[in-house]
């Protein structure tokens, strides 16, 4: 199961001036969480949008299970295998939860060549959806608006969204902003089951969440890397605790 699924190396983008992110090189290996923390501005997400294919690179290679994917769109690179959350809900709030996740994998698997079933009794798909919303915990709630849905089971459900296109790298970028300590609980279970059969990258501020759950943390701070090892390692890291963690997470 284990094996490396998507390899960023020297990854550079600039605008213009502005070198958001700088010559960054992360791997991501099935089986593991690797948590990328920084200030605001440290170039996190741009990272999460050059790997995801939704900003092009400057500089750099991106490969995503074993293919050259640097200039890929980012529809191309959610159909081999990626998936990403986004820091702010998008989802359909006037759909069930079994709806918005059957449209994401409707997205996946479309058949233009069955044009005599609607899409929405598609087997494939609603297969796709429900085993989505059973892995993200969300099957007593299958039947809900997502607009009324509570802020944790909104960022559960993007999850699911995600799962229901059948990833194996999933980008996560902030799922725990918001939350308060229940949710928080429920989503720090859910990132450590789906280490199991995914490669996943988590962006957080959290960093009590960040430390209990990851297997490799990357610091960046102005777009480069300072330091990308084990959780212990990067508490341990003076440059580390003088650019970012502050003394309470001095080992």
């Amino acid at each position: 199961m284990n094996g490396v699924l998507l390899v960023a190396a020297n990854v550079s983008r600039h605008f213009g001036g502005l070198k958001a992110v700088d010559d960054v090189s992360v791997t991501l290996t099935r089986g593991e969480l690797h948590a990328v923390i920084g200030t605001n501005g440290a170039g996190k997400s741009t990272l999460v949008n050059v790997l995801s294919g939704e900003l092009p690179v400057t500089s750099g290679t991106v490969t995503l299970l074993g293919h050259d994917a640097t200039t890929w769109t980012q529809p191309r690179r959610s159909r081999t295998g990626l998936g990403r959350s986004y820091q702010r809900n998008t989802m359909f709030p006037q759909f069930t939860v079994f709806e918005n996740c059957r449209l994401t994998a409707q997205a996946r698997l479309p058949k233009v060549w069955d044009w005599w079933t609607p899409t929405s009794r598609c087997a494939d798909s609603r297969g796709a959806a429900m085993r989505a919303i059973e892995r993200a915990g969300l099957m007593s709630v299958v039947e809900r608006l997502a607009g009324s849905l509570s802020h944790g089971q909104k960022r559960q459900l993007e999850i699911a969204m995600c799962l229901a296109t059948d990833p194996q790298v999933l980008l996560l970028d902030e799922p725990l902003a918001g939350m308060g300590a229940e949710e928080t609980e429920r989503m720090l279970a859910l990132l450590d089951d789906l280490k199991t059969g995914h490669a996943v990258l988590l962006i957080e501020h959290d960093m009590d969440a960040v430390f209990r759950v990851a297997d490799r943390i990357t610091v960046m701070v102005n777009g480069r890397v300072i330091a990308s090892d084990t959780p212990a390692a990067v508490r341990a890291s003076p440059e580390v605790q003088l650019a970012y963690l502050g003394d309470e997470f001095v080992a």
